[in-house]
């Protein structure tokens, strides 16, 4: 079963809802929406195949202008109520398209920590052929520690190898520039440890074929590429702005005269291919991995079609044991090699970066 948080999201909570029962149909799952009864029942009732679609009380929301604190502040919130499900092993997954520093600081509070694991990190499909190529942090920890890096490292592999079946994925460093010493103090410590031999109880090794640059993000150069929150949320953002504007600059031209309209329609297949390529609705969300239970954060804008795709997603991650993957890749050495740095303050410095 998976949890879906019917109040977070710009579009909340119909079209969520209308996501949530197209999944539900389609994937032949059962879904639990929460939120307020008075509002989601009308919407089941009207909507068609809603038998395995059911409602899970939860009287308190948070507004997507809210930030990190409102976690700590409604402990029965609509997203803290799907944590609790997946916690008390009633769901799978949880999913949700409301404000990422509140899902983030409500998923840490509700879902153990993977051990091993100091911090959840967001991980993102950047639409690359013939795989995704997988971006992470992409907004979860603003201001990391070094070691932190390590980390997201070994979280993006198992994603890639569960989610795309990537096999002896190859991690990357966004900078801002490919040679090695290159970037700021940040990232040029992470250089140094993401390249270093680590010791043979350390865990499965990291096969990292150094620094990347932002006009790399979709030259699929590397199957992975670990960044600070604050830096992937921007490229990713960057990115969605441009696929939009140029998107929105291409319909101008086709439909500037007959000519290019016709030449439109014969290309038909190729320009709908293209546009799905970019849809941000396409590949469901960002898994907020390291948890003990699964996380998908849709986007804020997100559609009944994009609701659908976030629940696909988490359906098959849980599926597919994504969890235990990425425990028994970090293994009780990595655990006990972050906890040791934890310890020593090394890591958890705090921050989230905004959607």
């Amino acid at each position: 079963m998976i949890a879906v948080d019917a109040m977070g999201g710009d579009h909340a909570p119909a079209e969520i809802v209308a996501g949530a029962i197209t999944a539900a149909r389609d994937l032949h799952i059962r879904v639990a929406v929460t939120g307020r009864p008075g509002q989601l029942r009308p919407l089941l009732a009207r909507l068609p195949a809603a038998a395995d679609v059911y409602i899970e009380p939860a009287e308190e929301s948070v507004a997507m202008y809210e930030g990190a604190l409102a976690g700590w502040r409604r402990p029965r919130s609509s997203i803290a109520v799907a944590c609790q499900l997946v916690r008390r092993g009633q769901a799978g997954a949880v999913v949700s398209a409301g404000s990422t520093g509140a899902i983030v600081t409500t998923a840490k509070l509700r879902l153990r920590l993977l051990p091993g694991v100091a911090r959840p990190a967001l991980a993102v499909a950047l639409p690359t052929q013939p795989t995704p190529t997988v971006l992470i942090d992409a907004g979860a920890i603003a201001d990391p520690k070094p070691e932190l890096f390590i980390q997201f490292a070994h979280l993006g592999v198992a994603y890639a190898e569960i989610a795309f079946g990537v096999a002896e994925p190859t991690v990357g460093l966004l900078t801002i520039g490919s040679e090695p010493g290159k970037g700021n103090k940040l990232a040029r410590r992470a250089y140094e440890l993401l390249n270093a031999d680590l010791p043979a109880h350390a865990g499965v090794p990291i096969s990292f074929a150094g620094n990347v640059e932002g006009g790399d993000l979709l030259a699929r150069k590397v199957d992975v590429i670990v960044t600070d929150g604050f830096t992937g949320n921007v490229a990713l953002k960057t990115l969605e702005g441009t696929a939009r504007f140029a998107s929105d600059r291409l319909r101008e031209v086709l439909g500037a005269s007959r000519a290019a309209r016709v030449g439109a329609l014969l290309q038909r297949r190729g320009l709908r291919e293209l546009t799905e390529l970019f849809d941000t609705e396409t590949y469901g969300g960002a898994a907020l991995l390291g948890l003990e239970g699964t996380v998908v954060i849709a986007h804020g804008a997100v559609t009944a079609r994009g609701a659908a795709a976030a629940c696909r997603l988490a359906a098959e991650l849980t599926d597919r044991q994504i969890t235990e993957r990425i425990r028994e890749r970090l293994g009780s050495g990595r655990g006990g090699l972050f906890l040791r740095r934890s310890d020593r303050g090394v890591v958890g410095s705090s921050g989230t970066a905004g959607r």
